[in-house]
């Protein structure tokens, strides 16, 4: 089934949402975006985004820059503080394929989501289902696998940094991430 929009652009299947419209930025309606990356490569580098409301559609990226955190940017059609306003809070999403190319030990987010975190002694931690940054480094977000004694839901979550000292290994043909983490951390 191909999908398309009111302009008749047919959506992508590889959408990733890499952050969403925090506020307006000037009066000329240009927006402000809170990247989920600290870099934000993705946001910067494709003249192509997609927002979600009022439904699904492509916007093309007139300009954009980072601006402290975020990313200010001023988008075809999008006219006057009042317009940017409108769109606090809309996803930002662009095409997976359109995202630069990594080096061979980088990582975006989305690939690691879902992977299965195990450690050395060969126990598995659970699954990625989520990932944070606390500044200096990234950390995974991992929800525990059920034991004989204890629910999912009774499970804590692990946090794991995302650092060469405990990631020992990442295989996403696989699907598995190996750490050095034990059980009871």
């Amino acid at each position: 089934m191909t999908v398309k929009t009111a302009s008749g652009v047919k959506v992508p299947d590889d959408l990733v949402q890499v952050g969403y419209v925090s506020g307006a930025y000037g009066i000329a309606g240009g927006i402000r975006v809170t990247p989920f990356s600290d870099d934000a490569d993705a946001l910067l580098s494709v003249k192509t985004w997609w927002l979600d409301k009022p439904s699904l559609h492509d916007v093309q990226v007139r300009q954009a820059k980072l601006h402290g955190g975020d990313v200010v940017a001023q988008l075809v059609g999008v006219v006057g503080r009042d317009a940017a306003e409108a769109l606090k809070g809309v996803a930002v999403q662009i095409p997976r394929s359109h995202f630069p190319t990594l080096d061979a030990d980088e990582f975006y987010w989305s690939d690691l989501i879902g992977l299965t975190v195990e450690n050395l002694q060969g126990q598995c931690l659970g699954t990625v289902h989520d990932m944070m940054s606390n500044g200096p480094q990234s950390i995974l977000r991992v929800t525990p696998v059920a034991t004989a004694d204890e629910s999912v839901e009774k499970a804590p979550e692990r946090l794991i940094p995302f650092v060469g000292q405990f990631v020992i290994n990442v295989d996403k043909t696989a699907g598995k991430i190996t750490v050095d983490w034990g059980l009871d951390y």
